[in-house]
């Protein structure tokens, strides 16, 4: 496995509902990341990395962007 991006002094805070913490807290047992921060970090990072193409459809990015706006996420 590769190692997760090390934070630092440049990294960004990132605000996700308590539930979703909860539940990725779960999860973070089962593994060897050492923070919630760390796990997050790692999979987002994985995204980023994977290909160029649209992880989502025209309609599901529609529904994503309603339900941000509808959390106050995005106006």
């Amino acid at each position: 496995m590769v190692p997760p991006p090390e934070l630092s002094e440049s990294s960004r805070a990132v605000k996700i509902p308590e539930e979703v913490a909860r539940q990725l807290e779960k999860k973070l047992a089962q593994t060897s990341f050492s923070s919630l921060d760390e796990f997050i970090s790692f999979v987002l990072a994985r995204l980023a990395e994977s290909s160029s193409e649209m992880p989502f459809s025209e309609e599901e990015e529609r529904q994503l962007r309603d339900r941000l706006r509808s959390l106050g996420y995005i106006d």
